[in-house]
């Protein structure tokens, strides 16, 4: 007699299992990393899947998640980035530079502020 334990076959897959595989698949396919007839198959492969292993081959090769590829939006905000970051940088030290350069006192600043006297 056969055996035809867990220990053989795997762990058997559940509705939610075969529904988060076929989600996978149509994003994939809606992303074009499948072409439809391949969607199509795998769909069917999933929705008829016994065990975990099977829906495991099914989405092997394609993201856990729909995550998109890097485009040009994440390489802008990365320059964007840089540029804010270069510019920060800039001011902070020209008003070190001039706080402590002796350019600037506070006694001069203090002195204009007075309001002068009216006659």
């Amino acid at each position: 007699m056969e055996d035809k334990s867990w220990r053989t076959f795997g762990v058997r897959a559940s509705d939610l299992e075969r529904e988060d595989a076929a989600h996978r698949i149509e994003a994939a396919d809606g992303e074009g990393r499948l072409s439809h007839a391949e969607a199509e198959q795998r769909l069917a492969l999933a929705y008829s899947a016994t065990y975990r292993y099977e829906l495991g081959r099914l989405v092997a090769d394609l993201p856990s998640r729909h995550a998109p590829a890097p485009g040009p939006e994440s390489r802008n905000t990365q320059v964007w980035l840089a540029v804010n970051a270069a510019v920060m940088a800039g001011l902070v030290g020209f008003l070190v530079l001039f706080r402590f350069s002796g350019r600037f006192s506070r006694a001069p600043l203090l002195a204009q502020r007075r309001p002068n006297p009216e006659p």
